[in-house]
């Protein structure tokens, strides 16, 4: 019974069709599945990731055109971020969505790895940060995560050096992505806000079982903790991360579009999952039934902050009901909803894929 890593992360676009031109033209990622909310089926389900949508690939999307602009706060997430191999793919990135018109934060040193910031067109943070180097730069790889790392001063000073940072970029237009830059390592990290950073660890890391690979502070923010937590070794790919925030001096999260709906970690099957329904349970939490999402099964718990917070399982994965060739080609409903098809053809506004 064990967290194998990330999922997917779920957000709220208010515009389908711009939501797939940005990730799939400008970022290069595939659309995997087009469906419906099932719980809310008048509305998109869109999911981007990989080849074939692979766990811990998967940035997924519920339409709502009228939802007021969402606002980052605690109980909610900060961004999220997409891994590259290296800094020369990271640069690539930079100049693609600067000649692109994007505006483009970084890159920043996070001594663990470097990594640029922009906004995908709903106002999302989206981070780009490189695999390396990785948590064993400044403690040894059996006791990373368990002493306060400050980040390096000369670093905080150099990443405040905003012209010299702006400058640095790929020397040449990057028209197409490129192998060497593609984003087929999946997700780096999600990183959420809490009130009280213990409170995280106890859910995190004591209930869920998840391993803490690093406590330090929030870079821009050096005088608040921030703290990672991953599967195995913490490699990208398996990470939540957080930001402590005091409750009286910052905002509640706002939901609407450009904030997430839920983020979902990762375990191995239906055993493991009711093993862990059972477990939240027996800690007071509250945990939804076992929900039948058709490419996996899920359960839904809440952070101590109130972020809803999924638990998926791997399987059976998004070719159940298409080949892997014609992945997100066209509109796929659960058997329950084939029924309503026309009607729900009729609210939905045909997308155009590629």
């Amino acid at each position: 019974m064990t967290i194998l890593g990330l999922h997917h992360i779920t957000l709220v676009s208010a515009n389908a069709q711009r939501t797939v031109d940005f990730y799939t033209k400008a970022l290069g990622l595939r659309l995997v599945k087009q469906t419906v909310n099932f719980d809310d089926p008048g509305s998109y389900h869109l999911y981007f990731g990989d080849e074939t949508g692979s766990p811990g690939s998967a940035i997924t999307f519920f339409e709502w055109p009228r939802a007021p602009q969402g606002k980052p706060g605690v109980g909610g997430t900060h961004h999220f971020a997409l891994a590259v191999a290296d800094y020369d793919g990271l640069l690539q990135w930079k100049r693609r969505l600067t000649d692109l018109g994007h505006s483009v934060d970084g890159p920043f040193d996070r001594h663990y790895f470097t990594s640029i910031y922009f906004h995908d067109p709903d106002g999302v943070i989206v981070e780009i940060a490189t695999l390396g180097p990785g948590w064993a730069v400044d403690e040894a790889p059996e006791a990373i995560g368990s002493a306060f790392r400050a980040p390096p001063e000369a670093m905080l000073v150099s990443n405040r050096d905003a012209e010299k940072i702006r400058a640095i970029t790929w020397p040449e237009p990057v028209p197409e992505v490129m192998p060497t830059m593609a984003l087929s390592h999946g997700m780096h990290h999600i990183t959420a806000i809490g009130s009280s950073i213990e409170r995280t660890h106890a859910f995190f890391g004591d209930l869920l079982g998840m391993r803490r690979v690093k406590m330090t502070s929030n870079f821009d923010d050096p005088g608040s903790a921030h703290w990672y937590w991953g599967a195995g070794d913490g490699r990208p790919g398996t990470l939540i991360t957080y930001f402590e925030r005091d409750p009286l001096k910052s905002p509640q999260v706002r939901m609407g579009a450009g904030q997430t709906h839920h983020f979902a970690l990762a375990v191995a099957d239906e055993a493991s999952q009711i093993a862990w329904r059972e477990r939240l349970l027996a800690a007071g939490l509250r945990v939804s039934p076992v929900m039948d999402r058709i490419y996996f099964k899920s359960i839904y718990t809440n952070d101590p902050d109130g972020h809803i917070v999924e638990l998926a399982t791997l399987g059976p994965g998004f070719a159940v009901d298409e080949p892997v060739e014609r992945l997100g080609g066209s509109l796929k409903l659960p058997p329950w909803l084939e029924k309503n098809r026309v009607d729900i053809q009729q609210v939905l506004k045909p997308l155009r894929i590629g």
